[in-house]
């Protein structure tokens, strides 16, 4: 009896795997999830904060968007669904990474663009005192030129600065920094060559 059984059982076994192999062939794949993961992307791609603070992240995102289109051209759909899950997750992530990298950012490029301006007005000063107490060594009329351009340079790391421009704040801020630096290093070079000569 058990091996008639058996044996109407494996007459019965192609057709169980033809079924099995039909039912996989027909899944469907898990389009809600792709379009959420494209949607993503997109949204990270086009956060100007995502892209400059969470560069990185983004492209893993894109990455996993590529992976997961080419997993549901092959029709292996629960890898597909596991890719879009993984973009959305990057692509979330660089957009809270790129608002705190934005915070971050514009706390050093406020707290850079303060101190420089402080720095003109200073440097400025020890500018007009050197060149009224008749410092020696100094070519006076090129460090103003130079001071000019660090002038310039700082006022326009503050526009950059009012207008969010964070990085163009910071990146301005430190031209001014170096410029500034570098004219307090040639006033004090001619100060202390002078005292050594009285």
């Amino acid at each position: 009896m058990k091996t008639r059984q058996n044996i109407r059982l494996f007459a019965y076994l192609p057709l169980i795997a033809g079924i099995v192999l039909l039912i996989g062939g027909c899944a469907k794949p898990p389009t809600a999830e792709m379009e959420a993961a494209a949607a993503a992307v997109t949204r990270a791609e086009n956060d100007a904060a995502a892209v400059t603070y969470a560069g990185n992240t983004v492209a893993r995102a894109r990455e996993s968007l590529n992976q997961m289109q080419v997993e549901a051209e092959s029709k292996r759909y629960n890898a597909a669904k596991a890719y879009a899950e993984e973009a959305i997750a990057a692509a979330d992530k660089a957009v809270a990474d790129g608002q705190a990298g934005a915070v971050r950012a514009g706390e050093e490029a406020a707290a850079l663009v303060a101190a420089v301006k402080s720095g003109v007005t200073e440097t400025g000063a020890a500018i007009r005192s050197a060149q009224s107490s008749g410092v020696a060594g100094v070519d006076f009329p090129a460090v103003n030129r130079e001071f000019e351009t660090v002038r310039r340079t700082a006022a326009q790391a503050e526009v950059s600065l009012a207008g969010n421009d964070y990085q163009d704040a910071l990146d301005k801020g430190r031209s001014a920094r170096a410029g500034l630096s570098d004219i307090n290093q040639k006033l004090s070079s001619a100060a202390t060559a002078a005292s050594r000569k009285k």
